[in-house]
């Protein structure tokens, strides 16, 4: 029992995982009781299972795993933790469990399983259990199908999705056991109940026996949907609620689950698509055009085959389904029409959505071939076009039908008919719109009356089907002329209908329409009296409300309804239906006096006709008393007008009367019931009053009182044509300013424009003005209302009026229309039953576009055009595409039939040639103008292509197509492009580009939707995968557009598509749908109908963003952005908002007057800086837009609120413009107050002045530039500079307004880009610049192209970016402008170029056409100068300095660098010769600029701009020939400009001619020889090694494979530039300048040409190695060693990264570093120890331990490894301060490591010397274990051994002996071979004597000895030629070589006599080099001069003294002098 104690004491959970079967059980039981006391599901001791309960379920033992189960199952169903452990449980379960034979365990199994689905986890289960099934026991595949049939018949195909179960069911019904296929056959019956076409499709093809056996079981199935019986934890209360009402016994809820249920998965989403395009024969298309028709049939037949399968891929079948179109439309035989047919059905059925685009083609076809009477084409035809119907929609196809409707033929008319009613089946009343339903309608009543019955039998169904889908109340408007018969046939048919969605949607019109019954029938003007008064008498109600009630409705009905009628439908009264509809009925002239004399006092009726006007006027007294004590239930409303029109009735003389009349008339109409019937009785007279100077006004009242009682849309359709039936002009012009201000009064909605357009037409051409002028007005009016779209209607009106009407829209432009004060009521009411009539906005504008005359054009579009368009030759498609754009053009407005246009236009979206596809982009755009809403059948076929063009490469493109899309989608609305899949599968491109724009497109479009379609969710799983994109920018755009997803889908909807995401990507995507859930705006609400058509037409509405919920619309757009004083009431009326806008500044004024003492900038340490880094990561919005939007204003703002006072950000962003002013008064006075704060806000206050740029106030724009003017002069004097992020968020906008049309403001604008030079450098103002040359407005080209004149002028052709050939080229474009002062300008500017430049200027600007180059020449000879000096003003160009990267200052002072910068500006002032000046390349002196200010501060930026601007020193066409004559002869003129003749002989080092370079090398090497000179080269070092290296780039990758080249030339060249290098580099002060990217670049190109294999071939070759490695060792040594050090760390990470690097590099350059560590110890103190760290750091970012691990080599590791150890070592605990430089130190590994050695040394610190300690650290390896130190000897002798490693091998030796000097090497030396003994031993010993005569210089084991040798000077020649030839025997020849080398030295051989230096300057050198120098080639002059002088530095034999590296002893000046000059004159005459 001992055992039994020790376990018992241990805790539950360690007992469950012990290896006693009894702990377990023991544990497993506890464990149990455990988990059913916890009570909270999110308890801590939870978590503490968490690892165990796999373990659980998958134990050994059988017995306890049973209780592990149990177990499991509570834990799964309690904890709040458990979900993370479902994959690994239920694999558990399925592998172990499973298996079991006991079924205890299995049952618990399946229950775990099923929990997991109930804790959410269903789609892990699921996944875990199909796997399952690919065991191989057939038990544990028995028990996953159980398992998931348990799933499925629980939780539902909700929860258990079938897609992928039913793929793996077929193959269980093959399995060889029984068991197996049992229950996959009590699954598929499970699944039947669930799904039944899935299913039945999928096993189709298994065992017929089994499909026999299961059909009969599905057929036993009951057919009611089927109910999950089990609930997921989030449903758990929708099930209690279900429990509840079973007992209730309601299956209200039930009934709506069913409706969810059984749509839930379609069959069709469950099958594989099948792509059978490439399956089609080869000769298809061939045979389908044969003419032997069994041909055509055998062709058909493969397709018909083909297309079968339920599902096809989606592609481009357009050509398919044109040839089948062809057959149907033409083919003679029958059969084979119906074969056609049949195909196209397959092909809808399969392609369903996507078929939808070719749906539009072959409707006309089919229903076109109605014709034919067989009754099987007829079906094939019928079945066709249903299926075709199911792809797309009834308003896609709906011109098309019903073009067909007006055929002749009976039968097409009856088929079309028969197809509108299935149609009408497939719709709801959301989808079949009144708008739809109404041309159907009419083109059906036509049909009713046929005298064919089929044909009206046929329109009989259709109208019944109709009806029953949108009830009465939608479609008696259609049918108000109808008679009884037939309407009671349309009801017959209506009830034998059964529709497809079921009866809900009639029901539910049905429903709504019984509803507002109470009040609307009060609204009756009914059969009699006595109807009226039954009805109404329960609601007497207030007098307004009844008018209001009752014209609820109709006007939404169709433009022609009456008011009235809707109640005769609620009241069931069949028979007076039609008429109702319309009016109540005219009643004779006896009912109405018998009525109103019931009414009436009895004289007011006698006197009514009195010939005495007084009777008359005090009859009409007693009448209108009588009308105001009247009831309005009482009052006759026709029998009253009737009598009023009574003899005299409207031609009363006597104006008194008749103004009493015309106001009692207008007190009836308000007071009583007033029908249409009663103001038909009266209208005519108001009209013929209405121009009468004393009753008109009356008569305006009474018209307005019926407008309010009748509507406004019919009264005014009825006064506009009496009006302009009569001829009086006084009454026209007066009813049109009626109408105008009734429509202000009323507002627009329903107004029937089609009505009086014509009238008004009429009235434009009338000759009275007064008619013109209120014509005018009243367009003006309904401009408000509709839109620009208004004027199209007008466009063929004469000039002279048009240019009236522009006016008038002018004025009107800008202004919101004013809110309805009349009629309100009425639309308020309706507003509630119709709200769903789901009209887009916009309809007032549709409407004006229906009114447009549109022109049939598909008969323009012939083949000859489409194949044109297609052709193979690009000129001939641009043909093609120029006369679509001139058919286009000419038509204007045109119908939507195009033919076969838009396949021809598609191809052309992808077409090669991108001009081609942006003029197809421009068609596509005149496209969608001119056909208006039309366009939308086009959306698929054409409108998704533009789309994929989002995702073109080329910026210019890409905006092409945004716009195109957005003009198509202004005409469509967004519906038809979020329909079906389009949209996603655009979205699921990996195109970056494609899902940037396409993503901010949508950001853009779904925040002003109110509904989407539901295929908008289809975008979300690609929105996701965006949201993880490698592109920045796509990321952003999937961020911003996140929330208006959510906002159309709901977050729950978003959370659940995560889903399917990793678990890593899902929570990121998680956690930004949170971030987008607070930031998810509400959905826009739907427009209050009084203002909705108004908003929808109007220009200003659709260029709002999101309707701010600030003010209503009628504000104008001046205030937009309100006043945030003024937001603080928003809901006042329009007067009391203006009001209050006055008053409240005023006060608040005063109460801040005192707030303003303060500073209006505040500096905010670091802010700037913060700025642009969120900027640079996208955090905010980059400042780069066409005009400012919304957003753009507001960031600005929020930044702003920090730094600059709150009243001057209220002045600032103040609504009116002299706020603007105020506040740029305020700047101006506080500028000089307060520099530090405008330079630390300048960034912000650049952007607020762009803003001021967008205004249209001249006053503020003359400000603004007035302060930036004097803002650039205070940033001047400051030595500011602007930073990149400040010049390209202001400067292109500064651009913009060098074209204003105002001198003045040019004149200041042109001053302040001057001024700009002085604070940001001129080339980088240049692109800016030559940007805005490709303006459109002239006058900004012009201008600009002269202020690049100028800066050439001014600083010389190195401000021309990116290349002066570039700059100049696009300049010369200019010359051809059709602007005569932009090709003035361009000319100027080219002679400016060539005043510099002379001729070479034509060969920058390259070709010209004949034209424009005779007009360069005129204007060069015109203009007299001649090539002159070069412009001093170069010295203005202040040098760009970059800021330090720790520094806080706001701006950048004058920094170390000036001292440098001042230098070089002086030597350039000094150019007083204009010969030498004029000869400096000035690509270079921008460099320069450059170059100075680089003190190693910013590490990163420079090489990149250096190289970038030496980009094009390739071009042998810069060096120009005439300026070698004029170097100048004399040394001294040189001298004095020294800086550009450097410049100049620089950029002759990178040149292509390798004489060019060696002359130039040359001539650098001269200078550097002299001490005194060699200060010259100061500034130019980082110049002059770029050119180098580009040199040693230029021979590698082009001189090396170039075979006519003679390979000496070469080495000569590489001799040249490797003796410069020494050179330079032996000179200390010189080669310290060199900056870090330089010295990068440098060690890249020697490391490249040391390993570089053709070298090793040539025959000097190995001579061109050892030199360069000589090289390489003086740089290591003489560099600044911060910079070398970061250098050769950046370049080892770069060739670690780069995969095409090799290993051999890599090593090289850690050899070099190995080198750079062994100086450490004395170079320590000189180096940036913050900076080295800053790299190493980074270094490690990129290389973390475990990836420099799997490096396949150590040395990496080890060699960083070393380099922190000494530098610990070295610096000891300070090296932690020296991190300075690290962003977030304590992420860093960097840290960890130092802590880690630090930590290490001093533990050591006690047992270990100093000395040992010093030997660790320089080590190789830090543990030297006896193997570890023979694995490295072997390593170094099997080096030795090797022929390319031997020397390397020998001198790692020589270090490892020195310091380890009690190691044998015995052992190893002792198996092999005497000669290998005796080499080595001589190798070491040449090795030492090198050592101990260099001195202090050790050897690296990187560099190989004789290379050291080489410059060593050693006493005895023998050492040194043994050094050279590896301890070889050494034969006579070398020593001849050699004595022929210094023969020709010292001038005794007498070959190139003339290229030897001067006797004199050699005989006074005092003696001989014993010994070669690393350039010891015959070849090269340069390399004599400056060997000689190279190795007198080192040896002095005479007096025996050496000299130390940094100086050179120079031999007399002149002789020095004389030689150069020699030199010169030979290399002029040279040149000639």
């Amino acid at each position: 029992m001992g055992d039994d104690s020790e376990w018992l004491k241990l805790p539950v959970d360690q007992k469950c995982e012990h290896k006693l079967w009894k702990a377990r059980l023991s544990g497993y039981e506890e464990a149990l009781k455990i988990f059913q006391k916890i009570k909270d599901e999110k308890s801590p001791e939870w978590s503490k299972y968490l690892g165990l309960i796999k373990k659980f379920v998958t134990d050994s033992n059988a017995v306890v795993q049973l209780k592990g189960l149990e177990a499991a199952l509570v834990y799964v169903e309690n904890a709040h933790v458990a979900g993370k452990t479902t994959g690994e449980v239920v694999s558990g379960v399925v592998s172990k469990v499973f298996n079991q034979p006991k079924a205890k365990a299995k049952e618990l199994g399946i229950e775990i399983c099923l929990m997991y689905v109930e804790i959410e986890k269903g789609e892990s289960v699921q996944e875990e259990l199909l796997k399952g099934l690919d065991n191989k026991n057939p038990k544990i595949i028995v028990a996953c199908i159980e398992t998931l049939r348990k799933a499925l018949s629980e939780f539902g195909s909700k929860i258990i999705l079938l897609k992928p179960i039913i793929k793996v069911l077929p193959k269980l019904f093959e399995s060889r056991d029984k068991a197996v296929r049992d229950e996959a056959k009590l699954f598929a019956i499970e699944i039947y109940r669930w799904n039944r076409d899935a299913v039945k499709h999928t096993l189709q093809n298994i065992n017929s026996v089994q499909l026999k056996e299961l059909e009969e079981e599905w057929v036993k199935l009951p057919t009611g949907a089927p109910k999950p019986s089990r609930f997921l934890r989030s449903q758990q209360e929708l099930e209690a609620k279900l429990e509840q009402q079973q007992s209730a016994g309601g299956d209200a809820e039930g009934g709506g689950d069913d409706g969810d249920e059984v749509p839930q998965i379609d069959a069709y989403e469950l099958l594989e698509a099948v792509e059978i395009l490439s399956k089609l024969p080869k000769d298809f298309y061939d045979k389908i055009e044969a003419k032997k028709w069994q041909e055509r049939k055998e062709a058909l037949e493969a397709v018909e085959g083909l297309v079968r399968s339920p599902r096809l891929e989606a592609g481009d079948y357009a050509e398919l389904v044109k040839a089948l179109k062809k057959v149907v439309g033409k083919d003679t035989n029958v059969m084979l029409v119906a074969l056609a047919a049949k195909c196209l059905t397959g092909l809808a059925v399969g392609l369903r959505k996507k078929f939808g685009q070719y749906a539009g083609h072959v409707v006309p076809t089919i229903l076109e071939k109605f014709k034919e009477k067989k009754p099987q084409v007829v079906q094939a035809l019928q079945e066709a076009i249903d299926a075709i119907f199911l792809t797309t929609t009834l308003q896609n196809i709906s011109e098309d039908v019903l073009a067909v409707m007006d055929n002749k033929n009976p039968t097409i008319k009856q088929q079309t008919s028969l197809f509108i009613a299935r149609s009408f089946r497939h719709c709801t009343s959301s989808t079949l719109p009144k708008s739809l339903l109404k041309p159907f309608c009419a083109a059906l009543l036509k049909h009713i009356n046929d005298s064919a019955p089929e044909v009206r039998d046929a329109a009989f169904e259709a109208l019944g089907t109709a009806l029953k889908v949108v009830g009465e109340k939608t479609v008696n408007p259609f049918l108000a002329d109808v008679d009884k018969l037939k309407l009671d046939k349309i009801k017959e048919c209506s009830e034998k209908v059964e529709l497809v969605h079921g009866k809900k949607s009639g029901l539910a019109a049905e429903k709504k329409e019984s509803k507002p019954l109470p009040g609307r029938a009060a609204a009756s003007g009914a059969a009699g009296d006595k109807d009226t008064k039954d009805v109404s008498g329960p609601k007497p109600g207030p007098l307004k409300k009844a008018p209001a009630t009752k014209a609820g409705g109709p006007p939404k009905k169709g433009k022609t309804t009456a008011p009235g009628g809707s109640a005769s439908s609620g009241t069931k009264n069949k028979k007076g239906l039609e008429t109702k509809e319309i009016a109540e009925p005219e009643l004779s002239i006896e009912v109405c006096e018998e009525k109103a004399s019931a009414v009436l006092p009895p004289t007011c009726i006698q006197l009514l006709d009195s010939s005495n006007w007084k009777e008359r006027l005090a009859c009409m007294e007693e009448f209108q008393k009588a009308v105001e004590l009247m009831e309005r239930s009482e009052m006759p409303c026709q029998a009253l007008v009737k009598m009023l029109a009574k003899k005299p009735g409207w031609k009363e003389t006597n104006f008194q009367v008749m103004q009493m009349k015309l106001h009692i008339v207008a007190l009836i109409a308000q007071k009583g019931n007033f029908s249409k019937t009663s103001a038909q009785i009266v209208l005519d007279g108001l009209v013929d009053k209405i121009g009468d100077v004393k009753c008109g006004n009356n008569a305006k009242e009474a018209m307005t009182a019926i407008a309010e009682a009748c509507m406004l849309p019919w009264t005014a359709e009825q006064v506009m044509s009496m009006a302009f039936s009569q001829k009086n002009p006084k009454n026209q012009s007066e009813t049109l300013n009626w109408l105008s201000n009734a429509i202000k009064e009323f507002g627009f909605s329903e107004l029937n424009v089609k009505a009086f357009i014509s009238n008004v037409k009429t009235a434009l051409a009338a000759t009275n003005p007064a008619v013109r002028t209120s014509a005018i007005t009243l367009l003006g009016v309904m401009y408000l209302y509709v839109g620009p779209s208004l004027r199209m209607i007008f466009e063929d009106e004469k000039p002279a009026l048009l240019s009236q009407i522009d006016a008038e829209f002018q004025k009107m432009q800008g202004q919101s229309p004013p809110a309805p004060t009349r009629g309100i009521s009425k639309h308020s009411t309706s507003g509630t039953d119709e709200g769903d009539d789901g009209d887009e906005p916009g309809d007032g504008s549709n409407d004006v576009v229906d009114l447009l005359p549109r022109v049939e054009i598909s008969d323009k579009i012939t083949s000859e055009l489409v194949s044109k368009i297609g052709d193979k030759n690009w000129k001939i498609r641009k043909e093609g595409l120029d006369e679509v754009a001139g058919i286009i053009n000419e038509a204007k407005f045109i119908q939507p039939n195009i033919g076969e246009l838009p396949t021809a236009l598609k191809g052309r979206l992808n077409d090669s040639n991108k001009i081609l596809v942006q003029q197809t982009l421009n068609i596509l755009q005149q496209l969608a103008v001119a056909m208006g809403p039309n366009v939308k059948q086009h959306v698929k076929n054409l409108g998704i292509p533009i789309l994929t063009v989002l995702g073109d490469s080329k910026n210019n493109v890409r905006a092409a197509a945004l716009a195109t899309v957005n003009a198509w989608a202004e005409q469509t609305g967004m519906k038809e492009w979020l329909e079906g899949e389009d949209l996603s599968e655009e979205l699921k491109k990996e195109n970056p580009f494609l899902r940037q724009e396409l993503l901010g497109w949508l950001a853009e479009k779904l925040p002003m939707l109110r509904s989407t379609p539901t295929d908008l969710i289809l975008c979300v799983p690609h929105l996701y995968s965006c949201l993880e994109d490698r592109n920045g920018d796509v990321r952003k755009k999937a961020q911003d557009a996140l929330p208006f997803f959510m906002m159309h889908l709901g977050y729950e909807k978003m959370a659940k598509a995560t889903g399917k995401l990793k678990p890593t990507s899902k929570d990121q995507v998680l956690a930004m749908l949170e971030k987008a859930k607070a930031n998810m705006p509400s959905k826009p609400a739907a427009p209050s109908k009084a203002v909705s058509k108004p908003m929808g037409g109007s220009a200003p509405a659709k260029t709002q963003p999101v309707p701010a919920p600030v003010e209503d619309s009628v504000s104008n757009t001046m205030e937009a952005k309100p006043d945030p004083k003024k937001a603080k009431a928003p809901g006042v009326s329009s007067k009391a908002k203006s009001a209050q806008g006055k008053k409240v500044p005023s006060k608040t004024t005063l109460k801040e007057d005192d707030d303003k003492s303060g500073p209006i900038f505040i500096v905010v340490p670091n802010g700037k800086e913060q700025r642009m880094r969120d900027e640079k990561g996208l955090k905010v919005l980059k400042w780069n837009f066409t005009t400012p939007r919304d957003e753009y204003i507001e960031q600005l703002k929020t930044q702003m609120s920090s730094c600059v006072a709150k009243w001057l950000q209220d002045e600032m962003f103040h609504a009116d413009f002299q706020h603007h002013n105020k506040a740029l008064a305020v700047m101006v006075d506080h500028l000089e107050s307060e520099k530090d704060g405008v330079i630390s806000c300048l960034d912000l206050i650049l952007k607020w002045l762009t803003l001021r740029f967008f205004d249209t106030n001249t006053s503020v724009l003359m400000k603004a530039l007035e302060y930036l003017k004097l803002l650039f002069t205070l940033l001047s004097d400051e030595e500011y500079h602007l930073t990149e992020n400040e010049a390209s968020s202001f400067i292109p906008y500064l651009i913009l307004k060098v074209g204003e049309p105002k001198d003045v403001i040019r004149k200041d604008v042109r001053a302040i880009l001057n001024r700009m030079c002085l604070v940001y450098p001129a080339s980088k103002m240049f692109p800016f610049i030559m940007e805005g040359t490709k303006s459109k407005n002239s006058k900004q080209r012009a201008e600009c192209l002269e202020e690049l004149g100028c800066l050439i002028e001014s600083y010389g052709m190195n401000v021309c970016q990116p290349t002066p050939g570039k700059a100049l080229k696009e300049i010369a474009i200019h010359i051809g402008d059709r602007d005569n002062a932009v090709r003035n300008a361009a000319l100027n500017t080219i002679v400016t170029v060539y005043n510099v430049h002379g001729d070479q200027v034509f060969k920058l600007i390259g070709n010209l056409s004949e034209k424009d180059m005779s007009m360069l020449e005129e204007r060069i000879k015109r203009s007299a100068k001649r090539p002159s000096a070069a412009p001093v003003k170069q010295v203005e160009e202040k040098p760009q300095r970059t800021q330090n990267i720790n520094s806080n200052a706001n701006m950048l002072r004058k920094g170390p660098a000036e001292d440098m910068s001042s230098k070089l500006n002086q030597a350039r002032s000094m150019s007083g010769h204009p010969e030498a000046a004029q000869m400096v390349r000035r690509e270079f002196q921008l460099d320069l600029d450059e170059i100075e200010n680089d003190n190693g501060t910013v590490r990163c930026e420079m090489p990149e701009l250096v190289q970038h601007k030496l980009d094009d020193i390739f071009e042998p066409v810069l060096i120009p020939e005439p300026k070698i004559r004029a170097v100048s002869p004399h040394f001294d003129d040189m001298h004095s400009n020294t800086a550009s003749t450097i410049n100049f002989i620089i950029s002759q080092v990178a040149s292509g001619d390798i004489s060019t370079s060696i002359q130039a090398l040359t001539q650098i090497d001269e200078v550097l020889r002299q001490e005194d000179k060699a200060e010259a080269m100061s500034g130019h070092i980082d110049q002059f090694l770029i050119a180098t290296f580009m040199q040693l780039r230029l021979i590698y990758s082009t001189h090396m494979a170039d075979e006519k080249l003679d390979k000496d030339e070469i080495i000569k060249l590489y001799s040249c530039i490797i003796g410069n290098m020494i050179s330079l580099f032996q000179i200390e002060s010189l080669a310290r300048e060199a900056s870090t990217g330089v010295l990068k670049d440098l060690m890249h190109g020697l490391i490249t040409l040391m390993l570089d294999s053709r070298i090793e071939d040539l025959e000097e070759g190995q001579q061109v190695i050892r030199s360069v490695n000589l090289l390489v060792v003086k740089v290591l040594e003489k560099s600044d060693q911060t910079n070398i050090l970061s250098a050769l760390l950046v370049l080892l990470q770069d060739s670690l990264l780069a995969t095409a690097s090799s290993p051999k590099f890599s090593e090289l350059v850690m050899k070099c570093l190995w080198r750079m560590v062994r100086l450490l110890p004395d170079t320590i103190n000189s180096i940036n120890l913050d900076r080295i760290l800053l790299d190493i750091h980074i270094f490690m970012k990129v290389f973390p331990k475990e990836k420099l691990k799997q490096c396949k080599s150590e040395f990496p590791i080890r060699t960083l490894k070393t380099l922190l150890h000494t530098l610990c070592k070295l610096k000891g605990p300070k090296i932690l301060d020296h991190l300075t430089m690290i962003d977030n130190k304590n992420e860093s590994e960097l840290e960890a490591h130092l802590c880690r050695m630090m930590k290490h040394s001093m533990d050591q610190t006690g047992s270990k010397s100093d000395k040992e300690t010093e030997k660790g650290a320089s080590r190789i390896d830090e543990k030297s274990s006896k193997a570890k130190v023979n694995d490295f000897l072997a390593e170094i002798f099997k080096k030795i051994g090797s022929k390319e490693n031997t020397k390397e091998g020998l001198a790692e030796l020589y270090e490892y002996k020195k310091k380890y000097s009690d190691t044998d090497i015995e052992p190893f030396l002792k198996n092999s071979s005497q000669f290998f003994q005796s080499y080595v031993e001589r190798g070491l010993r040449v090795i030492e004597m090198e050592r101990e005569s260099k001195g202090r210089i050790p050897t690296s084991a990187g560099i190989s000895p004789q290379m050291e040798v080489t410059c060593v000077p050693t006493p005895t020649s023998t050492v040194s030629s043994l050094g050279n030839t590896n301890g070889e025997e050494v034969g006579p020849s070398v020593y001849l070589e050699r004595l022929k080398i210094l023969r020709q030295r010292c001038g005794l051989d007498n070959t190139k006599q003339d290229d030897r230096p001067p006797l004199t300057s050699l005989l006074s050198k005092p003696a001989i080099p014993p010994v070669a120098s690393s350039t010891d080639m015959l070849h090269s002059k340069l390399s004599q001069l400056r060997e000689s002088r190279e190795q007198h530095q080192h040896s002095d034999l005479d007096s025996n003294q050496t000299h130390s590296a940094g100086t050179m002893t120079s031999s007399s000046s002149t002789a020095n002098i004389d030689d150069l000059k020699k030199r010169l004159e030979r290399i002029k005459s040279s040149r000639k």
